[in-house]
């Protein structure tokens, strides 16, 4: 291996676990120094993740808190997650994983598989969609929340800095726009604090609508449901987890 090579495996390697060591520090500033508290609410909730993950890294607990109190709670995938998987698999076959995994995730958080809905979308596409088919998905997601008529909103957070993740906050805002409900929007952080340290988009009127909510009780099985989803572990940057294992969720109500 020559001097060049070395070097930028190197640069690769410290670029990684600077951005390990810079979400550590960010994530728990904002949730031990500048969060409010969140009390578990018994208001029906929906939650939307871009692919089959999101919901459980980021509400988790939220989910298996909520159903623990018997409070109903749907999920809805909006793509179908077919670019996360290792080379050796197809693209077919990891839409059939992920959807499995995804329902026996929820299972362990107290979802049921009628309460899970698919939307199908390719993995990656969210954010340059054909007008047509941007109209589509909306129209999808106004009928599934008028049918179920959540009290408060699960999304990404706008600024998560993945193109599907900030779609879905998009597509989520004009569904809830076009379907008329009043509901509460919380945002849940996956990807942003994982940026680029020197590059971070939130601002002081962000920082100061962040909440934190206790999942202790119910961290265990947020930690199983985590793990169901095999096929995704390899694919992670090292350490990104562990905030996820912590006994609070972030949520922002801007």
């Amino acid at each position: 291996m020559g001097n060049r090579q070395i070097f930028s495996k190197l640069r690769v390697v410290f670029g990684a676990k600077l951005r390990s060591i810079s979400a550590d520090i960010l994530s728990r500033w904002i949730l031990y120094f500048k969060s409010q508290p969140l009390t578990v609410s018994k208001k029906s909730a929906m939650v939307f993740s871009p692919h089959q993950d999101d919901e459980t890294l980021g509400c988790g607990g939220t989910i298996a808190l909520k159903r623990s109190l018997g409070v109903p709670v749907e999920v809805i995938f909006l793509t179908d997650g077919r670019y996360g998987r290792p080379e050796w698999i197809t693209p077919e076959t990891i839409t059939d994983i992920r959807q499995q995994e995804a329902t026996n995730a929820l299972n362990i958080l107290g979802i049921a598989s009628s309460e899970t809905h698919f939307l199908n979308q390719i993995d990656g596409s969210l954010q340059n969609l054909a007008q047509e088919q941007r109209q589509y998905i909306v129209n999808e997601l106004v009928k599934r929340l008028q049918s179920f008529m959540p009290e408060e909103i699960y999304v990404p957070h706008r600024k998560d800095v993945h193109g599907d993740h900030e779609a879905t906050y998009q597509l989520v805002q004009e569904a809830i726009a076009a379907s008329g409900i009043q509901a509460e929007l919380l945002q849940y952080p996956i990807w942003m604090f994982w940026q680029n340290p020197l590059s971070f988009d939130l601002n002081f009127e962000d920082i100061g609508d962040a909440y934190r909510l206790a999942i202790d009780s119910v961290k265990d099985r947020k930690k199983q449901a985590i793990e169901t989803y095999s096929s995704q572990m390899p694919g992670l940057p090292s350490g990104f987890l562990q905030r996820f294992f912590l006994p609070y969720e972030i949520f922002f109500k801007s």
